[in-house]
């Protein structure tokens, strides 16, 4: 499920991105990194399961499945978290540096 979950999420920043391509002022393409390097990590774990335990892989515990749809959850909202701190740190479209500056008057 954490594979899945993160598969997805790749796969949507993805379309997100490039149908905003070349224009990329929120950063998506960040994102994008984040989700697929995920995915990959995920990918790497769920052969080396598999080399373990063969065909139990297919048959998870229902507990199991709960468990790693939660963890995949988790690297999502990570992923979103660290997406939305890079977003307010570059501030692309100055809306932090006009807030800020409205303050100061």
């Amino acid at each position: 499920m954490t594979l899945l979950s993160t598969f997805f999420a790749a796969i949507i920043c993805t379309v997100i991105w490039y149908r905003n391509a070349p224009k990329d002022d929120m950063k998506v393409g960040i994102l994008c990194w984040l989700y697929w390097g995920a995915s990959l990590m995920w990918l790497v774990d769920a052969i080396f399961e598999y080399a373990e335990v063969r065909a139990e892989y297919f048959t998870p515990a229902p507990a199991d499945m709960l468990n790693d749809l939660f963890l995949g959850l988790s690297v999502i909202a990570l992923g979103l978290i660290i997406w939305l701190v890079i977003l307010l740190i570059k501030d692309p479209k100055g809306v932090v540096k006009n807030a800020l500056s409205r303050g100061k008057h």
